[in-house]
């Protein structure tokens, strides 16, 4: 069995990892500064669907043999910035474009590149999910980082999967503790946000914070 001093200073790694600012932080901000609960709540979901999901393939060991394939992790990397680039160019590009005496209306109509958030239809929270769940299966250095940290306090002789299961919990209740607390404070200034002026300016660092994570997963820094 996993100690509870292990168990700590495994939740000590996830909390310092889970409040640093990144591209989760920047698209639960967003998605929920536009008024979207349901589909914030998606993508905070779907992202932790796929921290488990990395948590038991390193379990496992198949993250191992990912990271250990130098073509396999190259060719997930690219994929996984290609999607970055062109999610956060997405949200980029409108934003650029967009006048600044656009009124709300037209801003209310671009809420969502993929326009996939209309009141009234089931699609906010099951995007959000696919939004999440992609952006965190496609990046390899969550698997890296699941590869190098989650055998460290797996004790010998324990069960892997029952063991690597109950460390990504740890994982997925920390973050998704932190995603209430910035839907909580993005909602509490979405009034402010959803004006012209300060969509333009939100999209504009979201769209450039996507992107330069992209960019910078495609160059392996």
């Amino acid at each position: 069995m996993i100690t509870l001093s292990a168990l700590g200073s495994f939740a000590l790694i996830v909390g310092l990892l889970t409040l640093t600012p990144g591209l989760d932080t920047a698209l639960i901000l967003r998605t929920a500064a536009l008024g979207h609960r349901r589909r914030a709540w998606g993508v905070v979901l779907g992202i932790q669907t796929g921290t488990l999901a990395w948590g038991v393939l390193s379990s496992l060991g198949i993250t191992a043999l990912l990271t250990a394939s130098h073509l396999a992790y190259t060719i997930l990397r690219w994929v996984g910035a290609a999607y970055l680039v062109w999610m956060g160019g997405r949200i980029l590009i409108p934003a650029l474009r967009r006048r600044a005496g656009a009124d709300s209306g037209a801003a209310e109509s671009s809420d969502d590149a993929d326009g996939t958030d209309a009141p009234g239809t089931g699609g906010g929270f099951r995007a959000g999910w696919r939004r999440g769940v992609v952006t965190n299966l496609l990046n390899p250095k969550m698997g890296a980082f699941y590869v190098a940290v989650l055998p460290q306090f797996i004790p010998a002789g324990a069960p892997h999967v029952a063991t690597g299961t109950l460390l990504a919990g740890v994982h997925i209740v920390f973050a998704s503790l932190w995603a209430a607390v910035l839907i909580a404070f993005a909602r509490a200034l979405r009034t402010t946000l959803r004006k012209p002026s300060a969509r333009r300016v939100l999209d504009r660092i979201t769209g450039t914070v996507i992107a330069a994570f992209g960019v910078r997963l495609a160059l392996g820094d």
